[in-house]
Order: structure tokens, then C-alpha cells, then sequence
């Protein structure tokens, strides 16, 4: 297992902004609009983290971001199907399955991707 020591101030920053956007994805299962700000923040922020090992759980969050949505689309779009709810709610579950397995690897200074 790969778990970093995290050494310099800019990085502890960085992981609380990373901390931050985990707590806001969450805080959107009840007040969609944080996701968004969430999504803004890790656009403005990644270049920040380039290079690091925090890099992989801003990849992270996006990717969860974008393909939430995707399906959250396709969901509804097919809502007046039965399968609609069951995509919407398969992606409710995967949601927050990428949201506790990124935070839980941040807490643990656990890059995302690996082992």
C-alpha cells in the first residue's frame, strides 16, 4: 500500500481544499447546487496539485462529477421507464461509493489509483 507523508504547507493546503470538495459532492445529495461549486473549485485548483499525489483525487472528484451527471441524465430522460429509476438509483449508489472511497483514501494520504 502506498500511503504519503505529506512534508510542506502548500500541500496540507491543498489536501483540505481536496477535503473540502469531498464534503461539498456529499452536502449535494441534499443541496444539489454545492456540486457545482465543488466541480468550479476543482477546475480552478488542479493545477495546483499537478504532479502530486493529490492530482489522482481531483481526477477523482471530476471524473465522479461528470459521469454522475451523464447518468443522473440518462435516468431521467428515461424516468417514464422502469429502468430510469433503476438507473438513478445504481447511480445514487455509485455516487457516494466514489465519494467515501476518495475521502477515505485522502484521510489515509492514499493517492487514488493505486494498489
Amino acid at each position: 500500500m502506498t500511503e504519503i507523508t505529506i512534508v510542506d504547507e502548500r500541500e496540507k493546503a491543498n489536501k483540505t481544499v481536496a477535503t473540502i470538495i469531498y464534503a461539498l459532492y456529499a452536502a449535494s445529495l441534499v443541496i444539489g447546487i454545492t456540486g457545482l461549486v465543488a466541480i468550479v473549485m476543482n477546475y480552478v485548483k488542479r493545477g495546483e496539485v499537478a504532479g502530486s499525489w493529490l492530482e489522482s483525487h481531483f481526477r477523482w472528484q471530476i471524473r465522479t462529477f461528470w459521469f454522475s451527471l451523464l447518468w443522473a441524465v440518462i435516468g431521467m430522460v428515461t424516468a417514464f421507464l422502469v429502468v430510469g429509476w433503476a438507473i438513478l438509483l445504481a447511480d445514487l449508489v455509485w455516487f457516494i461509493y466514489r465519494i467515501v472511497k476518495g475521502w477515505l483514501r485522502l484521510n489515509d494520504n492514499k493517492p487514488m489509483y493505486a494498489d
